[in-house]
Parts: C-alpha cells; sequence; structure tokens
C-alpha cells in the first residue's frame, strides 16, 4: 500500500478565492508559508520559508473563504498532487498543491480570547494573575496501574 498525506501548518500568504467549477462545487484556492530553522556546516542558524498552494473542495472551500484572511494560521491535512495543462504559448505547465482533506483555523490574532479579558471596573490597570494547576507528589507504582 502506498501514502500520499500531507500536513503543513503556517499562515496564509493572501487572501483565500473562491470559485465554483462547472458542476457547481465550490473551491477554493490559497497559499500557505511555512517556516524552517537549522545550523549550517559553520554553526550558524540559518531560515528557510517555503510556499505551499493549498486547494479545498466543497462546504468546507466555502468556511474557508469566509474566515480565513491573510496572515491567519491553520493546518491543512490533505494529499499532494501535480496538474499539469498546456499553457497559451503551447507550453506545458505545472502545479504541485495540496488537495485539502481537513482544515482546522489556528489561534485569531488581535489578542481575543480568554486570556484578554477587558476590565473597567476598579481592578483596571492591574494584572490578572492566572491560575496554576499543582500537581501532588506521588510517586506511581506500576504494579497499581489495572492494564
Amino acid at each position: 500500500m502506498y501514502l500520499n498525506k500531507a500536513f503543513i501548518y503556517g499562515n496564509l500568504t493572501k487572501d483565500p478565492e473562491l470559485k465554483s467549477l462547472p458542476s457547481g462545487t465550490p473551491v477554493t484556492n490559497f497559499a500557505i508559508a511555512t517556516n524552517r530553522v537549522w545550523k549550517d556546516k559553520e554553526g550558524k542558524t540559518q531560515e528557510g520559508v517555503d510556499f505551499h498552494n493549498v486547494v479545498v473542495f466543497g462546504r468546507q472551500a466555502e468556511t474557508v473563504s469566509q474566515y480565513l484572511r491573510k496572515g491567519s494560521s491553520a493546518l491543512i491535512e490533505g494529499r499532494i498532487q501535480t496538474r499539469s495543462w498546456d499553457g497559451p504559448d503551447g507550453v506545458k505547465k505545472y502545479r504541485t498543491e495540496i488537495v485539502a482533506d481537513r482544515v482546522q483555523f489556528g489561534p485569531r490574532g488581535g489578542g481575543g480570547g480568554a486570556l484578554a479579558k477587558k476590565d473597567s471596573g476598579e481592578n483596571a490597570g492591574k494584572k490578572e494573575e492566572l491560575d496554576t494547576i499543582e500537581y501532588p507528589e506521588e510517586d506511581i507504582n506500576p504494579e497499581d496501574i489495572p492494564f
């Protein structure tokens, strides 16, 4: 059995473009940038960026075009596919893209969320403390585990 599976997590480089196939099926195209960091032979830190073309079909295509924008982060799960066609000048063109099976939206920018509560009352200006979990210091005996 062969496997063609891709997982990428990155930021959109442009707003998604929603179109429709002749059959009426919605399709959205966008690009995602991913980065990587490594050390070269001299020990210097190097950084590279890769750009990935992504295509999404169906209801998920509509949702992606509605909620994602340039700069949004997303986790894409899908398969890699290369298409080819003859260009207007007669030269064969190729495009490798990820056909998404699932798109998970990343955290929203702009400081929204549970940790960004505004307080306009008497506590305004004071730093809110986060609750911490204190774990008990127990030794776990492997013989106590029931499986």
